[in-house]
């Protein structure tokens, strides 16, 4: 059995154990082996970022926007450089298929890079003229140290999604990945050292939430903070932060509609459909776990979409021919078998799926799910209201507009929605009734980076992406000139 990889946390330019030298076991989810060590931090460790932060921060605020975005285009050139290390460093840490990291993941971690890079160069203020007596303008300025919690299904992408717009204003940084996928994020350190970014201005801890996370939540100089993951781990980190009066912005769970009128473009919508429900075997926060359908094209969808399904490959993410790997980890995989157990117990049908994919070879022993597809009756099912974060999709029929919305809107969530219909008008109707951030009409993950992101109800507060991200890590400041 190889060496196990001593993954390390980056504090101060410089790469270190944990401080009590504790650390714990990380495993390949393909293929259930232990293959790193990963620093057990705690706050002791988080104080020692938060300093070298602190310290960093008056010349890194100062240094200019032009400086700062030539490095982080630095950062996205050995990004690039490395690309096939950090797709095959991914999909060890999450089992996905490594052709999903090397053509999706890993790109746009880079594309964060260099879009706020150069977003930074063209970011404006506002200024407001009261004619023959004054001029308003807005100034923003680095809020100083912020902290970055991003999650597991796309650990590098969304981890640089909060870093970079960070850096880009000026703010240094303390930030923890997830203990699950920790090396992407051990790799970047190595590229940061590379490339040239001053000591302290990002800081890389590693460990357990409720170590690491609370910490960097709880201390007094990280001014805001940036998270993606849970909706429970959300609420906590608000009661910690609220009474601090931290900026907060939360990127939390989905539930999301995927909804199909008859009038639909049948053949991009089957495809899309099948891509939205189980790629990343539907550990992304905007898949389309709930599919409604309207009940006169329900059948000739069901019987598409289910052989359309099994024709998806499960298997060994670094086989070109796989379309599914493993989920992340054993305690996952147990969580979405319940999910499933109890969808058959509240009355729903497995119409393909539904059991452990055994992979033979050296994935013998990973956490393989099968594709599944549920057919459901009662739209206050669990596995219709709560966020399974699998390869498991509901189907609900639906007869009209006004019925396709209430059920769109039962949820506690509100992400993402998709819409397929030729229908511009019923289109535009929907989009403004739908209780989600992002409406996706006739397609599914179409993002443009300088728009917002983000959800309403349990999905969240706050919004990341674009012009958003850069004026979250920045405090406004208006100064008034009379003349």
């Amino acid at each position: 059995m190889p060496e196990k990889i001593n993954i390390l946390n980056y504090i101060n330019g410089e790469l270190f154990p944990s401080v009590s030298g504790n650390y714990f076991e990380n495993s390949n989810p393909a293929t259930g082996e232990h293959y790193s060590v990963v620093p057990d931090s705690d706050a002791a460790d988080v104080a020692q970022a938060v300093v070298a932060a602190e310290a960093a921060f008056p010349a890194w605020s100062t240094c200019g926007a032009e400086q700062r975005s030539k490095i982080l285009n630095t950062i996205a050139d050995l990004l690039e450089k490395n690309l096939e290390a950090f797709a095959l460093a991914e999909t060890t840490d999450t089992g996905k298929p490594l052709q999903l990291a090397r053509t999706v993941d890993i790109p746009r971690a880079i594309s964060n890079f260099r879009f706020f890079a150069s977003g930074i160069l063209h970011f404006a203020s506002e200024s407001h003229h009261t004619e023959g007596v004054a001029i308003n303008y807005t100034l923003r300025q680095p809020l100083g140290v912020v902290g970055c919690i991003s999650p597991w299904n796309l650990p590098l992408y969304l981890f640089t999604w909060k870093i970079a717009p960070a850096l880009a204003t000026g703010c240094t940084v303390v930030a923890k990945p997830s203990e699950v996928t920790p090396m992407t994020a051990f790799l970047l350190a190595k590229i940061c050292m590379e490339a040239g970014l001053p000591a302290g201005v990002l800081n890389i801890v590693q460990g357990f939430g409720n170590k690491v996370g609370q910490a960097i939540c709880e201390y007094p100089a990280v001014k805001a903070i940036s998270f993606t993951g849970g909706t429970e781990t959300g609420k906590q980190i608000a009661a910690t932060a609220a009474p601090q009066f931290k900026k907060l912005s939360l990127e939390l769970g989905g539930k999301n509609p995927n909804i199909i009128f008859a009038d639909c473009d049948f053949d991009a919508m089957l495809e899309t459909t099948v891509r939205s429900s189980f790629s990343n075997q539907g550990q992304i926060c905007l898949c389309g776990s709930r599919i409604l359908i309207q009940t006169s094209l329900y059948a000739k969808f069901k019987k598409a979409f289910v052989e359309k399904t099994k024709q998806l490959r499960v298997g060994d993410p670094l086989d070109a021919t796989t379309n599914l790997g493993a989920v992340v980890s054993k305690s996952h995989f147990e969580k979405i078998m319940r999910y499933i157990s109890a969808a058959e117990q509240e009355d729903g049908k497995i119409l393909t799926g539904g059991k452990r994919a055994m992979i033979n070879g050296r994935c013998k022993d990973g956490y393989f799910i099968e594709p599944t597809i549920i057919e459901t009756s009662d739209v206050n099912c669990k596995i219709n209201q709560e966020e399974v974060f699998g390869p498991v999709v509901s189907l609900i029929p639906f007869s009209n507009e006004e019925e396709a919305l209430q059920i769109a809107n039962s949820t506690s969530y509100g992400l993402a929605s998709t819409i397929w219909t030729q229908d511009i008008t019923r289109a535009m109707r929907m989009a403004q009734k739908i209780q989600t951030g992002i409406v996706w009409i006739n397609c599914w993950m179409m993002r443009d980076l300088r728009t917002p992101f983000g959800g309403m109800k349990n999905s969240g507060v706050g919004r990341e992406g674009g012009w958003e991200a850069l004026r979250f890590f920045t405090e406004p400041k208006n100064v008034c000139i009379k003349y």
